[in-house]
């Protein structure tokens, strides 16, 4: 195996924020250019290094609403330094152990720790808004467009763009006013972004992609996993939950069920895009959960329009398929 490269001025780095002549350990991930370390003291103590080097990447979206969960009582990393020329941020270590390997082997714990991570949710609802950017129409359509970018090409299929735009312009117009972007959304709280902490408390990474947005938003992440089975059972008891605890409205069935569709063609359209573009063909493995997910939100009444337009331009036959084994 050949060296890890450490990044540029790390021991300059970590004497300035107090860890200097500490062990550096190196840990495997899927980005293409963040990386992180894990820096461990002789005594034990430890901390994670970010290593996001500009410009292909910019931490400074991380550190401000790292920030801000912080001053709002949630459980992000804390920041123990950073340097924005080398793209170098130490933060907490909240060890390894995430959501969806305790549950794999503690499967009895799935009720209380997923109402815990609803509870985190309904907290994040009541918090003041962090000062990011609203999620509007704009964005909603950036994201189902992936779906027509990537997968209708590698799965052979024409696409008209612009009646597909239009199709989910009109469709998400009811979750577009801006009442409804009045709570931080994380946008990737699931369960291999939820660490469990030795205190008992659950903690937060992936978020410096946050948006002001729908409550539900992060609900349908949670409850709809790309990459964890959720049982229709969980889903609907945990959603019982939010619906007594947190602010659900009149409309909450369907505006559920229209971000969990709008979600899951996005995903689609990245898991295509990994392996298409990146060659990460392991997300293509998803895909049927994916689509599964996508069939139950698209059996809502009110989404009638959006399923008539999948009926039509992608046939059931197709969703089994896998790209690899097409020949486009």
């Amino acid at each position: 195996m050949s060296e890890v490269r450490l990044p540029e001025g790390l021991n300059e780095f970590l004497g300035a924020v107090g860890w200097s002549d500490a062990q550096v350990e190196p840990l495997a991930g899927d980005a293409s250019f963040r990386r992180y370390f894990r820096i461990r003291k002789a005594e034990g103590k430890t901390a994670m290094l970010m290593d996001a080097p500009p410009p292909h990447e910019d931490p400074r979206p991380f550190l401000h609403v790292a920030k801000y969960l912080l001053r709002n009582g949630f459980r992000a990393p804390e920041i123990f330094g950073e340097d924005m020329s080398r793209g170098l941020v130490l933060i907490e270590d909240f060890g390894d152990e995430r959501m969806r390997e305790h549950l794999d082997t503690h499967p009895e714990d799935e009720m209380a720790i997923y109402r815990h991570a609803i509870d985190t949710l309904i907290a994040l609802e009541k918090a003041p808004v962090a000062d990011v950017a609203p999620y509007d129409a704009d964005a909603y359509l950036r994201e189902t467009a992936l779906l027509a970018e990537w997968y209708m090409p590698a799965m052979g299929l024409a696409v008209d763009r612009e009646a597909f735009d239009a199709l989910w312009r009109r469709a998400l117009a009811p979750i577009c006013d801006v009442k409804w972007q009045q709570v931080t959304v994380l946008r990737d709280y699931h369960a291999e972004n939820v660490m469990l902490l030795r205190d008992g408390a659950q903690g937060l990474i992936d978020f410096q992609d946050a948006l002001a947005g729908h409550p539900a938003y992060d609900l349908v992440s949670l409850l709809q996993d790309a990459r964890r089975d959720v049982s229709p059972e969980l889903e609907a008891a945990m959603l019982d939950h939010y619906r007594r605890n947190g602010d659900a409205g009149e409309d909450f069935d369907l505006h559920y069920a229209l971000l969990g569709a709008q979600r899951n063609t996005k995903i689609i359209g990245i898991f295509t895009r990994l392996w298409k573009r990146d060659g990460k063909e392991r997300y293509l493995s998803f895909l049927p959960r994916m689509w599964g997910l996508l069939e139950r939100d698209l059996a809502h009444l009110g989404l009638s329009d959006v399923r008539d337009w999948f009926d039509r331009n992608i046939p059931i036959e197709t969703r089994a398929q896998s790209p690899l084994d097409r020949t486009v």
